[in-house]
This record gives C-alpha cells, structure tokens and sequence, in this order.
C-alpha cells in the first residue's frame, strides 16, 4: 500500500472522452488518457484491503489488482506492466472494453467510488508497448504437439498464445478473412480500434501462432481431417447463434441482427468492403430493440452513420440509480448505465414488448410494441402486458440486439457429434467436451459472456490441453 490516506486525498478521477459533437462524425477512439500524475494519484486510492475482493470476487482472471496499483504508485510502470501480464493475456483489450466488475467489487465502492482499475490497466499495457516491454516470448523446447484452435476471438487468441508459449505446434483457423473473431467483427471501431489488435497478432505470429483465415471449419475442412492432422483441437468459435424476434412482420427488409450490421460497418472502415455494400442508417429512424451493450453499439454506429433519429428499446424494466438490495456489493450491481453511445442521442424505453412490425413493398415502415409489468410468480416471473399501453413508431432500420442463444450447430459440431446441454451450449467437463481430443472455451461452452470471462476460459482451456496433451 503506497498512500495510507490516499482514498481520503484523492478522488476519483475518470478518464474524458472527446466531445460528442467531435466524435460522431468519425471511428476513431473516443476515450482520452489521463496524465501519468494523474494516474499515480489515481492508485494511490487503492486500500490494499485485506481481502482484495477485486481480483477475488471482481475480476474471472484474478489480476492482483492492489500489487498492480501499489507498483504504479511508486513508478515501477514495468513491473507493473509484467505483474498484469501474468494473469491477463490482453490487457489493451480489457481495458477498453471490459466493464469492470473488479470496480464495482472494490471495497471502497461500499460506500465511496472505486479505485480506477480499468483505466489503469490500460495506461500499464499502453506504456509497456510504448517503451518496447512487450515483446514475444519464445519456448525453450517444442514438443512436437499440434493443436488446432478454431475461432480468433478473446479465448481462442488467449488459448493459442498459452499453448504456444507451452512450446505447442498451433493453428488457429478463423472463418473471417482478418483473425479477431468478435473483438475485430463486433465491436465497434470507437471502442476498439483494430489497430490494437493487430499489434497482439504480431506478437502471437512472432511466438509461433499460426494464423489460417478465410477457413470455415466444417465446411472448408471437416471433423475428419482434424483428427487426422492434430492431437487435439480447441472449439473457441463464440456464441454466434442470435435470439431472433418471432412476430408478424418480421420478413421485412430492413430487419437486421445487430452483429450483421456491426459487422458491415466494420469491414467498410477496415477496408474489406464497400460503404455502398454496407446497410446504412443515414437519414432514417432506427429502432434497436435490445438495450445491453450490443444494442448500445448499434445507436452509436446508426449515429456515425447519420441517422435521422435513433430509439431504443428494453423488455426489462428501468434499472434503479443505486445499487438495490438484490446484488449486493461485491457483485455486479443492477443498476442504471449510459453508455457513450446514450450520450451520443437516442430515446430509451424500458418494459417495452414488440408485437408487430408493418411494413409496405416489402420494406419495414413501423413497429408496434406495448408496455408490459414484471410480475413475480413462485421462484420466477412472468411478463405482463398493461391494457391500454399500445403505441406504434416509425421505423426506416430495425436492429435485433437481443443477445445470442448457443454456439452454431450446423457444421463443426454437428460434424463431430458433441454433446450439448439444454441450452445448446457444448457440454465440456473440465474444458473437455464429450469427445475426449476435442476441447471447447469460451462463449461455445458458457454461452454469450464477457470478454475478460473468454480470456479467463481460454487460458484455462490450455492449461487443460497441456496437461492432456502430457
């Protein structure tokens, strides 16, 4: 603990973001950095409390947090830098994009504002790249093993490097024609620029990774070949299978999962295609029905995008300012949050039910949604509709963000006959799946999830691979 009284001194400072007016007329990152004293003053909050519930109950890697701000604290930015390493494989990511359970377990969030973690994570691995600390790390020893990881998202990436790194022969196939899987396809360029996770590729290329893009696994090659070709395989392919709207109208064009509309954007600002092949939000109304982070993405991009007016619907009910009684600190509070993307513009709705799209020459004209009640029956509850609630909105562009139900079946998994449990994720005992060579991480066997949770899942898919592999 370097500062006793450092959470008494200090306040919380958070990061800026460029002005709104600025940032939605490009891509580029909207997050600004504080200043090294800045950030020093920043760990000096932390208490170094006994139990450190932010890298216990807080963070699924189990970063030590408070070694991390204390050697910040005193300048030791590199040791810092390997200290977050050691448990984190891509800590510019999760410093971007993570939304900080290991803050809202801080114990100074019981009744104060948390130490900034994320930000500071960030301005670790940042300093570590600008000073030349990251560097790839070779094995001493090959061991002749080849392990085939299929997907390049968060835990497929965490998996390779692992492997790699344990001396593994590994080829990572990625049906994209750019290796990132989510984070490159789904995230959008405001939150996560590419560049960033290009400059990890190189690391992982330089570690022995080897990267076949452009690969649909189980189609391009199959189940069969695998076997035949390596001594195990990974399965890190995502949760890719969207929850879809069944209501009367939904053939309409201009209906759109969120992750293809994300996607589209994405490719064009990458320059994989054009800006005239990519569904655009220019001048029209768009409803987003979904109000997670996905939903969030897709106002922020509708708005780069020159949309005339952008709403946003949630099935849930309005979440309360302040933490309520059922999530309790340390876990995750069920609170109310505005996303950049929110202060962007955009008109929020809670406990709003969908019934009907309309639309005329085939193309979506408007939306037909209620509002509803949350009622609780036994251990459950029900939904509601509320008489009299009825109400319509034009509508140009509809995004589907409603989340993701299971990994895709069709192919692969089908392919190589694996067991999945009831809600269609890939059953996977200790990362192994019900085909003793075949592994699965990730949001393939959990279901749609955080990155930081991927990464965490991906390490430790590897871990169990090198022993197996042993």
């Amino acid at each position: 603990m370097g500062q006793v009284k450092g959470f008494l001194e200090h306040k919380r400072q958070n990061a800026g973001k460029r002005p709104v007016e600025q940032r939605i007329h490009d891509y580029r990152e909207l997050e600004l950095s504080l200043t090294p004293d800045q950030i020093r003053a920043q760990a000096a909050r932390c208490v170094d409390c006994g139990i450190p519930f932010c890298h216990g109950a807080g963070c699924p890697l189990g970063n030590p947090i408070p070694e991390m701000n204390d050697l910040v604290y005193q300048g030791r930015w590199r040791q810092a830098c390997e200290v977050l390493h050691e448990t984190n494989n891509f800590p510019e990511i999760t410093g971007r994009v993570c939304p900080a359970p290991c803050e809202a377990a801080c114990t100074l969030a019981v009744n104060d504002e948390p130490v900034l973690i994320r930000h500071i994570e960030y301005q670790i691995v940042e300093r570590g790249f600008a000073e030349g600390w990251i560097v790839p790390l070779k094995p001493r020893v090959r061991t002749g093993k080849k392990v085939a990881v299929i997907g390049s998202g968060p835990a497929g990436l965490a998996a390779a490097q692992q492997l790699a790194r344990r001396g593994h022969d590994v080829v990572v196939f990625e049906q994209d024609a750019r290796v990132g899987g989510m984070l490159r396809y789904g995230i959008p360029d405001f939150k996560l620029e590419k560049r960033i996770i290009d400059r990890r590729v190189e690391q992982l290329v330089a570690e022995g990774v080897d990267f076949q893009t452009s690969v649909a696994v189980g189609q391009d090659i199959s189940g069969r070949y695998l076997r035949k070709m390596f001594d195990c395989v990974l399965l890190a392919m995502g949760a890719r299978r969207p929850r879809d709207l069944k209501v009367q109208g939904r053939d309409n064009a201009n209906i759109l999962f969120a992750m293809d509309y994300l996607t589209a954007q994405n490719r064009v600002n990458s320059g994989e295609s054009s800006e005239l092949e990519a569904p655009s939000a220019k001048d029209k109304v768009v409803v987003v029905i979904g109000g997670g982070d996905t939903g969030s993405d897709c106002v922020g991009t509708a708005r780069r995008q020159g949309a005339r007016e952008v709403y946003q619907l949630e099935i849930l009910p309005k979440p309360p300012e302040r933490r309520p009684g059922d999530t309790p600190w340390p876990d995750w509070p069920r609170i109310m949050r505005t996303s950049s993307s929110h202060e962007e513009g955009c008109q929020r709705r809670w406990s709003v039910m969908t019934r009907a799209i309309t639309g005329s020459a085939g193309k979506v004209r408007e939306l037909h949604a209620c509002e509803v009640e949350w009622v609780r029956q036994g251990d459950g509850w029900k939904l509601k509709e509320l008489p009299g609630t009825d109400f319509s909105l034009r509508a140009d562009l509809v995004l589907l963000a409603m989340g993701f139900v299971h990994v895709v079946h069709e192919g692969l998994v089908e392919n190589l006959g694996l067991k999945l449990d009831g809600s269609g994720n890939i059953v996977a005992a200790q990362y192994q799946t019900s085909e003793p060579w075949v592994f699965a991480a990730g949001d393939a066997a959990s279901g749609a999830s955080l990155v930081v949770r991927a990464i965490d899942s991906g390490r430790s898919a590897a871990a169990a691979i090198d022993r197996w592999l042993r």
